[in-house]
């Protein structure tokens, strides 16, 4: 009697756990549905009749897939590109000249960019943009702000959590490239201050690329005088909370250290110009 033929398995979805495979931390977009591919079915490796085995086409497009979503770039910033950099001033077309040369020169550009400024001037625009060059030529990245990586630290420390704070270092220890948004941002107490120069110490001993956006400048402002008698009293009182954060250097924020450390890890980049989410303001005005 014959046997009867084997039918092939239909194709399946399979799902790919994108951060996990890169060393990262689950994210919304971590879980990605996708078919077999047709040609490796899922191996990897193509057969060509009569010359052997390749690796598979699929293979290129699946890498930077997976790239993509392990770098944890933001829905608001997913589409920020060097491309569509707005530059106002020369100090903008400064910056996103130095931006195109370490994507250019990467792997052999080794030293980073501190991008500083006042807020709404492209500063995050550009990092991401710098991670997205850097996406496309298959480097692993990852984005995240200093404020969120360092509430997930203090979570971490609550008996309840299921994480550790070794579960949410380990990516920002491995990244090939790292992007730290808003450094500096935080209230500067002794924890933080020790806590960011554990991380940031780390990749500098590890010659990591690290690229830093913060708001904070080298330079102190202007002292504001908050006793003027032309400020209404109520306006003082409110005002002098906000003192420290508008007169303080990014050293004041981060020590004297970690500021040590940056001058070797990175390039500083200052960038002016006038705060572009106003202009959304303006126009909600305007209608």
């Amino acid at each position: 009697m014959p046997s009867e033929t084997p039918q092939k398995p239909p194709l399946e979805l399979v799902k790919t756990d994108a951060a996990n495979r890169f060393g990262g931390q689950p994210s919304d977009n971590d879980e990605v549905q996708s078919e077999v591919c047709q040609l490796c079915f899922g191996t990897g490796v193509e057969i060509i009749r009569g010359k052997g085995a390749r690796p598979c086409s699929c293979q290129g497009t699946d890498s930077r897939r997976s790239f993509m979503e392990a770098a944890r770039i933001p829905k608001r910033y997913a589409k920020c590109s060097l491309e569509n950099f707005e530059s106002q001033n020369e100090s903008q077309r400064n910056a996103l000249g130095k931006a195109r040369t370490l994507v250019a020169e990467y792997p052999y550009a080794t030293i980073g960019l501190l991008l500083m400024g006042s807020a709404g001037i492209g500063k995050t625009h550009l990092a991401v943009a710098i991670l997205r060059g850097l996406l496309e030529k298959g480097v692993p990245c990852l984005f995240i702000e200093s404020g969120s990586l360092l509430k997930r630290i203090q979570d971490s420390y609550n008996p309840i959590s299921k994480t550790s704070e070794s579960r949410v270092l380990a990516p920002v220890y491995d990244a090939e490239v790292l992007v730290l948004d808003e450094l500096g941002a935080t209230i500067p107490t002794e924890w933080v201050r020790d806590t960011l120069y554990q991380i940031i110490n780390t990749r500098y001993n590890d010659k990591k690329l690290t690229i830093f956006t913060t708001n904070f400048l080298d330079e102190r402002p202007r002292k504001i005088d908050f006793d003027n008698e032309e400020i209404p009293k109520m306006d003082r009182n409110k005002s002098k909370k906000r003192e420290a954060e508008l007169t303080d250097t990014l050293e004041d924020r981060i020590g004297v250290r970690l500021r040590s450390r940056l001058y070797e890890m990175c390039r500083k980049v200052e960038l002016k110009g006038k705060d572009y989410r106003k202009r959304f303001d303006e126009q909600l005005t305007d209608n």
